[in-house]
């Protein structure tokens, strides 16, 4: 089987300097994976580059078997929308909208009409335990329900790889662990890969795998 994420001799430059050089890996569908490293080592660099968020400067990124390294912005957002989950720490709900359609939102930017976008939404909703949440604004919830918003609104559209940024960062010792758990639950139940920016050594921990990004290179830690 293939890896369902591939990059082959990565590297980014910004401003002259290298954030990553030569990187080269592969993850297998269905593996957990932490991603861990100094602030400024290019953790959240890595990650944007898997999310098709970024381009290499050299090398080759692959998912789900197909080459993205010159792909247009149409492609990318094509594969990201059809692939690719995405959970940040900063959840990036819209205070405006309610839960429901805010977990809707990328299956209407799919082009899937609202009534049933919105039943989508609410068996997403249901699977974290927000079912009875469904109309409130994110105002109106906890920090780590909006969270768990963020992470039914990453799960809407069924993807394959699911990428977090730190998603337990703003959240207090408890609740992280609760979200943690949730995550690694959707893992073993869906089989969605799980690739993660941690910089909490016990969430690594927890994780099947571990990359150390140090001076612009990835090893396994």
């Amino acid at each position: 089987m293939s890896p369902i994420l591939a990059l082959d001799g990565v590297t980014r430059i910004l401003g002259g300097q290298p954030i990553l050089h030569d990187v080269s890996l592969s993850i297998p569908q269905s593996q957990t994976c932490a991603i861990v490293g100094p602030s400024g080592s290019g953790k959240s660099t890595l990650l944007n580059l898997i999310g098709l968020l970024d381009q290499p400067c050299q090398g080759r990124v692959l998912l789900g078997g197909c080459d993205m390294t010159a792909a247009t912005s149409d492609q990318r957002a094509a594969m990201r929308n059809h692939l690719l989950g995405f959970v940040f720490q900063g959840f990036n709900l819209l205070p405006r909208l309610t839960a429901l359609d805010n977990v809707a939102l990328p299956l209407c930017y799919r082009g899937v009409r609202q009534p049933a976008a919105r039943r989508a939404a609410q068996v997403q909703l249901e699977a974290v335990g927000l079912g009875r949440r469904s109309r409130s604004r994110p105002a109106d919830l906890s920090g780590g329900q909006r969270q768990r918003v963020a992470i039914a609104r990453a799960l809407v559209t069924e993807p394959r790889l699911l990428l977090a940024d730190e998603p337990t960062g703003n959240l207090d010792g408890a609740t992280a662990r609760e979200v943690l758990d949730l995550l690694l639950a959707l893992n073993r139940d869906r089989g969605v890969t799980l690739v993660m920016v941690t910089h909490d050594v016990a969430i690594a921990h927890r994780m099947e795998r571990c990359l150390k990004v140090q001076d612009g290179r990835v090893a396994n830690a």
